[in-house]
C-alpha cells in the first residue's frame, strides 16, 4: 500500500497538467493513498537578485501560488476531491523540494510531466530527469 502519491504540477502553465493531475488521483485512489499536490515558486536564483524583492513580496507570490494551485486542482478534479487533496507551495529548485516534500510525507509514488523537452534532455524536461534520477521511490512520468 502507498501511503501518499505527490503529484508535481506547474502552476504557471494553467491547463499543462490537466493529465498529469488526473492520473496522479486515479493512482492515488487504486492506492487508497493520500493525495498531495506540490507546486513550487522558483527562488530568485542569487541571493543578490533576491535582496530586491521584500518578505512581504515573497509573501504575496506564495499566497497567489496557493490560490491558483486550490483552484487548478479545483478545476481537473471538483470541489469535493479538491478538499481532500493536501496542497503544498514550496519555494526553491523544483526538483530539490519535490523530492525533500516526497521524503518528508512518505510518498510511495512521485507523478510528474514530461513537459518542455529539450533536445539535449532526450524527450524528458529537466526537472522530470532529475527526479527520476535522483528518487528514493518510485516515480511515474506522464506524457
Amino acid at each position: 500500500m502507498t501511503n501518499s502519491v505527490l503529484c508535481a504540477i506547474d502552476i504557471s502553465h494553467p491547463g499543462e497538467d490537466v493529465n498529469v493531475l488526473k492520473k496522479a488521483a486515479q493512482l492515488a485512489v487504486m492506492e487508497d493513498a493520500q493525495l498531495d499536490v506540490i507546486t513550487v515558486v522558483p527562488d530568485y536564483g542569487t541571493s543578490l537578485v533576491g535582496g530586491f524583492f521584500s518578505e512581504e513580496h515573497h509573501d504575496q507570490m506564495m499566497e497567489e501560488a496557493k490560490k491558483q494551485l486550490n483552484d487548478q486542482v479545483t478545476g481537473v478534479l471538483g470541489e469535493d476531491k479538491n478538499s481532500k487533496v493536501r496542497h503544498v507551495i514550496a519555494f526553491g529548485k523544483t526538483y530539490e523540494e519535490v523530492l525533500k516534500t516526497a521524503k518528508a510525507a512518505g510518498s510511495s509514488l512521485i507523478v510528474v510531466g514530461a513537459h518542455k523537452p529539450d533536445f539535449a534532455d532526450y524527450l524528458l524536461g529537466p526537472n522530470a530527469a532529475r527526479i527520476v534520477r535522483h528518487s528514493t521511490c518510485s516515480v511515474y512520468v506522464v506524457r
